[in-house]
């Protein structure tokens, strides 16, 4: 209702001023149907206002026609059509007159999904962004899995969505419940379904032997029937805003720990969507009895691989290197991993086993194999280099022995003598070791002396190992010995032999 003031100036404008209808509800501030409305109840004609042919009715029914012949035909399209049939308009004006003729289709109604308890639960994969660890990006993944008739919800989170993530989700989440549903509705996800051709369906192998060990049957919804799986995609609405909105983890096992804990706490307490006067706790704990028990073993959900190791004893799995005894290299090992360990085995038998990594390029080592490798290519050094004494003089053997017997530093004679090798050469060592020995003397200094007294006994100079650089120029080089009296004077005399020499009769 308006002021009876304002309908008599509506009245006065209209009749005394002829003003038009959008003028007066211009002016005076008023809705045009306010106006016709006044000037109707006070029985005055309200102007007629006179249409303007427009230059596309020739083109309608056309339009109709073929929406109605091909309903999704894209505006451009029909554009284009009317214009080579001599349509002058722009495409603006025909895109909204083609969205208002363009046939709706039939709003199609859902019936309410109902299930028994311990029926059905449904399943789904959500994406909550991005998981950080040092210099590796993930995806973060959610499995969702929760039960139709309870709505009781597992929620567990995951740094990808491969295969070994959707397996070990379903038997945490068995484990979890304490019990199996009969039936497990699924989108038509890659984990799940591998084709699909209408009714002929090929379920990915590694979830039938899952459904198989656990005696559960594994349903697809139909294609482009989202309804069929609303109370999981309900539960990944209300776990974005009621659980992982603005929360604070330090890492994936601090956000599990606190996922699990929601779901035994706040999500379990509120009400059932099916009875709004229960909790979804006191559902589930009335649906449980009632779903499959789980069997005696839990199917094994760790991620295998096969792979190869090369040269250096690592193993690469999950874009990081994990280390294996120096004795495995060059060969086909395999690679068990669950979240928190990373086993290798050859055939049946654990070689190694460590915590497992979600970093990217990082080094995890056992300090063991990394030891027993560095002992063992320091025992093959000395083994070569003993192999090379024992080929140049055939009496080191024997020398080694009483060494040993004394309690002398192998390590220190070994090099000795390979420095004795590489200055004297084969025929002299051989000479030096055989005197040494029948001389009872079993150390590197009996066996320098006699080297060097067999070179005196033949007159040669003790030689003196030079290594020059690989540079011609210096082989070239032609240097003149220098007289050594010439550095007596760079020596001062101290007083004792200046006093000595004033103390001597002069000539």
């Amino acid at each position: 209702m308006i002021p009876r003031a304002l309908e008599t100036e509506i009245l006065r404008l209209h009749q005394t001023e002829h003003w038009p209808v959008g003028t007066i509800a211009a002016q005076l501030r008023v809705h045009h149907s306010t106006v016709r409305r006044v000037l109707a109840q006070a029985g005055a004609p309200a102007a007629q206002t006179t249409l303007r042919p427009s230059i596309i009715a020739p083109y309608r029914a056309f339009i109709v026609e073929t929406l109605t012949k091909y309903p999704t035909l894209r505006a451009s399209r029909v554009y284009t059509m009317v214009r080579e049939r001599g349509y002058p308009g722009g495409p603006d004006h025909l895109r909204a007159l083609v969205a208002q003729l363009r046939p709706r289709p039939a709003a199609q109604a859902y019936l309410r999904l109902r299930t028994l308890p311990g029926e059905q639960a449904q399943v789904d994969w959500a994406h909550f962004g991005k998981l950080t660890v040092g210099r590796a990006v993930r995806p973060l993944m959610a499995f969702v899995m929760v039960l139709s008739y309870s709505r009781q919800i597992f929620l567990r989170f995951y740094p990808g969505a491969a295969m070994n993530y959707f397996i070990r989700g379903h038997v945490e989440a068995f484990g979890s419940f304490n019990s199996v549903p009969r039936v497990l509705l699924y989108d038509n996800l890659k984990s799940a379904v591998l084709e699909r051709s209408g009714d002929a369906i090929r379920f990915h192998p590694t979830l039938l032997e899952l459904a198989a060990h656990y005696r559960f049957e594994p349903r697809p919804v139909a294609v482009a029937r989202g309804n069929e799986k609303g109370r999981v995609e309900r539960a990944i609405r209300f776990v974005r805003d009621a659980f992982f909105a603005a929360r604070p983890f330090r890492d994936l096992d601090d956000l599990n720990a606190q996922a699990d804990a929601w779901c035994q706490g706040a999500a379990a307490e509120r009400l059932c969507p099916e009875d709004r006067t229960r909790s979804v706790r006191t559902v589930f704990a009335e649906e449980q009895p009632r779903l499959l028990a789980l069997p005696e073993n839990p199917f094994p959900a760790e991620e295998r691989i096969e792979v190869s190791v090369g040269k250096t004893p690592y193993v690469r799995f999950d874009l990081n290197d994990y280390t294996v005894p120096h004795t495995h290299v060059s060969r086909m090992l395999s690679v068990l991993a669950t979240l928190d360990t990373v086993r290798i085995l050859e055939g049946s038998d654990v070689i190694a086993t460590h915590s497992r990594s979600f970093e990217r390029d990082a080094q995890i080592e056992d300090p063991a194999h990394v030891e027993a490798l560095v002992t063992h290519k320091r025992a093959a050094r000395a083994h070569r280099a003993q192999d090379r004494l024992q080929h140049a003089a055939p009496s080191v053997k024997p020398l080694f022995l009483r060494a040993a017997e004394r309690g002398a530093h192998l390590g220190v004679l070994t090099r000795g003598l390979l420095a004795l090798l590489d200055t004297h050469g084969a025929h002299a060592l051989e000479a030096a070791i055989a005197a040494a020995l029948a001389e009872d003397a079993a150390h590197l200094g009996a066996v320098r002396h006699f080297i060097d007294r067999h070179a005196h006994a033949r007159g040669q100079v003790p030689p003196i190992a030079v290594v020059l650089p690989a540079d011609p120029r210096l082989h070239a080089l032609n240097v003149r010995p220098q007289a050594l009296s010439d550095y007596e004077h760079l020596t001062p005399e101290s007083p004792d032999e200046r006093a000595h020499d004033d103390d001597e009769p002069q000539p």
